[in-house]
């Protein structure tokens, strides 16, 4: 490409280095380019015109101007005669390598410059060009003023080698300030960086304790309510106890559906207390699996004869159907009966027509069993289909306004699905229906801890024998030792009471009962020292005892009272089967 010449430098001499060095600027400076581009053109063209001075003997230098797709571009073209450069693609490459340090300045400034082309040969010389764009705020260069630029740098005088070491020493004193401000620039962004840093850590050590207190008051609320299981279940078992009483009398129509109001109302409250507790349980690690064998075909029996008061409605069906191969399952049949209870009184709750359809079939290869329950009921959007398995969320819905409750019954089947080695899950469509599933583990792989009893309740060995007997009720709760008092009486029984743990064990001394029927949790003497205690003194170590108690026991605590006592029974199970059945199996010991 034909290039515009402005000026020109012979090399024969060292001094002609600075002339032509001290040339690159003035026309670096006349076309606009800033001083800092200005230094490096200058010290590029110092550099290649040094090494034609050293390896060429000598050489010229040309400035020129050349246009390139409508950009204007300086061009520096250093020349010789000298004998060429070797291996001139490795110098450019950054490979070769010189003991003198050739090579250098030409990878400076291709690193430098916009673009640089080196044609060499033996016997003919080397000729460098470099080009350098001209700034965008540069006034464009008419043919008029670059005839005007060429005069003007004929006409300069070039100065002496003083001159130019004053010029590049100003050069330097202005590079090292640059870089001072740099460094201080630099150390500001540090410090500030160190400030962050300070402030970031803070913010982590904050929410870290942060976090701990939401732990602990987590650990606090589930320990409170872990704990408080007696407190709450006592109160609405005895409102059960004794509405179970009334019911056996015969009371007048009115006064019946009063009574059946009431025990209604105490059972609603009575599911969400156990749900509440289970989820605390499950958090508190204190919940545990008692796997046994059963059939899917009994599960669905007993559900369905548990689950048929609640079908008010005339136009909706509960259908069980026969589920088909199979197997036994072994795990905790009362967990599983549990989510599926829930599963299905929601299906009843949300659906005014149609049906309610329970199916079970196998899964997974045949490892797990799958338990569905369809619905043609109002469905969830796929929005919400998630988020009903929080607790204490319900979904907006115009029906589920007329529908009261906490939000805790999905939640709490996916945590205890999870026990048992499940899953669960929803598929469902507004306006069409729903079917809530769960994935059940045929065989329960967790901590089968074998010799644990399953039930609460023991089977019944022998009818009460003839003749009087003579039962000590320990309770510090009135309305729990009347209710007690009810279902154990039977002709020729005397009941006798005591208030607390300390009067318990004066009367068993006192009276000598034939069973006594001790709860756990009073103040002052609880139930497990007054066992103790019985247990360990000659003259009441041989009067069996009964738990009766409202407050969650796990299973070592239960071995550990089953060492002294007959069996433990909860006040949420009392009814006079129940205790009859307590009573036999006490009296069952004796006769054995």
């Amino acid at each position: 490409m034909p290039s515009t010449p402005l000026s020109s430098i012979s090399l024969h001499f060292e001094y002609d280095l600075v002339a032509a060095r001290r040339r690159a600027r003035q026309v670096a400076e006349l076309l606009g380019f800033d001083e800092q581009d200005q230094t490096r053109i200058a010290t590029v063209t110092s550099e290649i015109a040094r090494n034609a001075l050293r390896y060429g003997g000598g050489g010229r230098v040309e400035f020129g101007i050349e246009s390139q797709s409508g950009t204007q571009v300086l061009t520096m073209t250093v020349s010789d005669r000298g004998p060429g450069i070797a291996n001139v693609d490795d110098v450019l490459g950054g490979t070769y390598r010189s003991s003198t340090g050739m090579g250098l300045g030409l990878i400076g400034a291709k690193r430098l410059m916009d673009d640089l082309t080196v044609d060499t040969a033996a016997g003919r010389g080397t000729t460098i060009r470099m080009r350098k764009r001209l700034p965008p705020s540069a006034p464009p260069l008419t043919p008029e003023r670059l005839a005007r630029l060429a005069d003007q740098l004929a006409r300069q005088r070039p100065e002496g080698p003083i001159e130019e070491i004053q010029q590049q020493n100003a050069e330097l004193l202005q590079a090292l300030g640059a870089l001072n401000e740099r460094q201080e620039e630099l150390q500001r962004l540090n410090q500030e960086l160190e400030d962050t840093n300070r402030g970031v850590l803070a913010l982590y050590a904050e929410l870290d304790e942060k976090a701990e207190s939401l732990r602990r008051s987590d650990q606090v609320k589930t320990r409170f309510l872990s704990d408080m299981s007696h407190e709450f279940r006592t109160p609405v078992n005895s409102i059960l106890a004794l509405t179970h009483l009334l019911l056996e009398d015969g009371l007048g129509v009115e006064t019946k559906k009063q009574v059946m109001l009431i025990r209604r109302a105490a059972e609603d409250l009575e599911s969400l207390v156990d749900d509440l507790l289970d989820l605390a349980k499950i958090e508190a690690g204190k919940i545990e699996i008692r796997p046994a064998e059963f059939e899917v075909a009994n599960l669905f029996s007993a559900l369905r004869g548990m689950l048929r008061p609640m079908l008010l409605n005339r136009s909706l069906a509960l259908v069980f159907e026969e589920p088909e191969r199979i197997p036994m399952m072994n795990s905790d049949e009362g967990k599983v009966s549990q989510i599926l209870r829930n599963f299905i009184s929601n299906a009843l709750k949300y659906t005014e027509a149609g049906e309610v359809r329970v199916a079970a079939a196998m899964t997974d290869g045949g490892e797990k069993v799958r338990f569905s329950v369809t619905d043609t009921g109002i469905g969830i959007a796929p929005e919400d289909q998630e988020r009903v398995f929080e607790e204490f969320t319900q979904v907006d819905n115009p029906m589920q306004r007329t529908h009261k409750g906490t939000g805790l019954g999905l939640p709490l089947t996916r945590k205890l699905a999870t026990l048992l080695g499940g899953s669960v899950g929803v598929r469902s469509t507004p306006g069409v229906g729903s079917t809530f599933w769960a994935e059940i583990p045929v065989h329960y792989v967790g901590d089968t801890r074998p010799g644990v009893p399953r039930t609460v309740a023991p089977p019944v060995s022998a009818s009460v024998a003839a003749g009087a007997l003579r039962i000590l009720v320990v309770d510090d709760d009135e309305t729990a030792r009347y209710a007690l008092a009810s279902f154990a009486t039977r002709p020729g029984t005397d009941i006798i009471e005591a208030e607390n743990g300390t009067h318990g064990i004066e009367r068993a001394l006192a009276d000598h009962p034939d069973l006594i029927m001790l709860d756990l949790m009073m103040p002052g003497i609880g139930g497990h020292e007054v066992l103790q205690r019985l247990k360990s003194n000659p003259e009441t170590a041989l009067i069996p005892v009964v738990i009766v108690t409202s407050r969650f026991v796990n299973d070592d605590e239960r071995r550990q009272i089953l060492t002294k006592a007959v069996c433990v029974v909860y006040k949420g199970d009392l009814s006079r089967e129940t205790v009859t059945r307590a009573i036999d199996e006490a009296l069952g010991r004796i006769a054995s």
